[in-house]
């Protein structure tokens, strides 16, 4: 059945006029209220008024509007039911065919509400658009419900093909609709309880190649109403190059689990870095880190910190993929899973559909720090807390030793600092000139992964600095430290045994700086 009538109360009014010119030109009558009629009336887009259509007037500063028996009858009564058909008649319910409402922007409220404004909050409280979206959705069989703006050029172009939508589409819409409200309704629930309720939604699942190990059956959710991070889009074609807004892997095999989660330690990792930075990444940890002013070179040097460990490795740039880059990756016979980008070259592109087997993923911007959240769980319980965005700058660094940190040396400390953090369990990470030389990581003790550091640098720990992603229990990592010759640390300080650990820098003539926050991970 052909659309007739559409009724549409928008709190976000973005591409609500020309949606409404759209259905104009289809000759779709366009029920509104408020400030959507208002809108739609000042472009030049005739309205019928709800209060027309009810013949009751808004009332009670407008909170009751559109919750009426000829607005709820005429999107609820069952189309080709003929008991309903017949008390629509006898009502004179005439049918509305399609529901344009977003709600009242109760999120932006709570994150700009910190003083406990209750009364704004509780105005904020949607009722009638909810009822209206849920009644709409409920009757997808004959009903075209839509609450977000995203959505309005694809419903418009199946109007504008068929007079109606496809029954594929309306299912797809009312279970938007459901998942919407959920999440309102969760957020209300949340600041109503000051936080002591929380629920978390999942959407967009899936399938993965498989869970943590071939045996287990995975899929992949994103986290609804969070910024995107993965939308893994699993297409097996080549790689097309194609500006994106949302991450996607565009070439290669299906991602497992823990693909998805090694790409989002390098790709983390290097969005902590301005300038152009490339690193390899195997179990979720760095075997290499670099940073230069041409993002070639930063690959090389980030891969010839440990080729050893780099096989099957992670290869994350913070910068558009060069062709230069896929060509050492081919002639060095680099065998990499999975390359991340926030673009891709001409070049690179054409060299990229030789290497059909790698995945390659390309990511619009880098992650914003300030909003993102970090979900954990554990002990049939969750973790939920913002992401470590403490950037430590030259200033917050305290000097614990009489000798103190060069120019070079202080750039080495804060670039060996932003590693760090992205390493596991009593990390150490020495670098040299903007260049990780060795990690040691996932260790029971800090001196165990002081060894394997030491292995890994060899002679180039010889003047390199070292970052410590927590205090020195012991001074036996710094006396370690000082055998290999490396010449300033950074760690956070706190330890009950923090003069000693000074004392024994101090003996070995190694400056040492604090910065008073850890970055620990497991």
């Amino acid at each position: 059945m052909p659309i007739t009538r559409a009724l549409l109360s928008v709190s976000d009014k973005t591409g609500i006029a020309e949606f409404a010119k759209g259905l104009q030109k289809k000759g779709i009558e366009i029920v509104s209220t408020g400030g959507t009629a208002k809108a739609l009336l000042d472009a030049s887009i005739p309205v019928q008024q709800v209060e027309e259509l009810t013949k009751f007037p808004e009332c009670f500063s407008g909170r009751v509007k559109t919750m009426h028996p000829t607005i709820m009858g005429g999107l609820l009564f069952r189309r080709g039911d003929k008991e309903h058909e017949k008390q629509a008649k006898e009502l004179s319910i005439q049918p509305i065919d399609l529901v344009v409402v977003n709600l009242y922007p109760f999120e932006d409220g709570m994150r700009g509400n910190r003083g406990g404004e209750d009364e704004k909050m509780i105005e904020l409280i949607d009722i009638g658009g909810p009822t209206l979206l849920r009644s709409a959705a409920k009757n997808y069989d004959a009903v075209t419900v839509v609450c977000d703006p995203g959505d309005y050029d694809r419903v418009l172009a199946e109007i504008e093909k068929n007079g109606d939508t496809t029954p594929e589409l309306r299912k797809e819409l009312a279970s938007k609709v459901f998942l919407r409200t959920a999440a309102y309704d969760a957020a209300i629930t949340e600041w109503m309880t000051e936080g002591r309720n929380r629920s978390v939604l999942l959407t967009n699942r899936r399938k993965l190649r498989y869970g943590e190990n071939p045996h287990q059956e995975g899929d992949f959710y994103e986290l609804y109403g969070s910024p995107p991070g993965w939308n893994v889009v699993q297409e097996e074609k080549p790689f097309e190059g194609a500006s994106i807004e949302r991450s996607r892997d565009a070439q290669g095999k299906l991602l497992s689990y823990l693909n998805i989660l090694d790409a989002d330690g390098a790709w983390n990792l290097v969005s902590e870095f301005e300038e152009p930075t490339a690193a390899c990444i195997k179990h979720a940890n760095p075997s290499g880190v670099a940073s230069h002013e041409n993002i070639a070179e930063a690959f090389q040097r980030s891969y010839d910190t440990d080729r050893l460990s780099a096989f099957g490795v992670i290869i994350a740039l913070n910068r558009p993929c060069t062709g230069e880059i896929i060509r050492k990756i081919i002639d060095q016979k680099i065998f990499a899973e999975i390359l991340i980008a926030p673009d891709y070259e001409k070049e690179a592109i054409e060299l990229l559909k030789g290497k059909p087997k790698l995945r390659v993923i390309q990511t619009s911007k880098l992650q914003n720090h300030q909003t993102s959240e970090l979900y954990r769980s554990s002990l049939g319980g969750m973790l939920v807390q913002n992401e470590d965005s403490k950037i430590v700058k030259e200033s917050d660094l305290k000097v614990v030793t009489s000798k103190k940190p060069t120019k070079e040396q202080i750039r080495d400390l804060l670039f060996a600092w932003k590693v760090v953090k992205h390493a596991k369990s009593n990390a150490i990470v020495f670098a040299k000139d903007a260049v990780t030389v060795g990690i040691g990581c996932g260790q029971t003790s800090r001196v165990d992964s002081t060894w394997i550091a030491v292995k890994r640098a060899g002679a180039r720990a010889m003047g390199a600095v070292m970052a410590s992603d927590a205090f020195f229990p012991f001074p036996d990592a710094v006396e370690e430290a000082g055998k290999q010759g490396i010449a300033a640390i950074i760690q956070p300080g706190g330890s009950i045994r923090d003069e000693e650990v000074f004392k024994k820098a101090e003996e070995l003539g190694i400056a040492m700086v604090t910065t008073g926050v850890r970055a620990f991970r497991h």
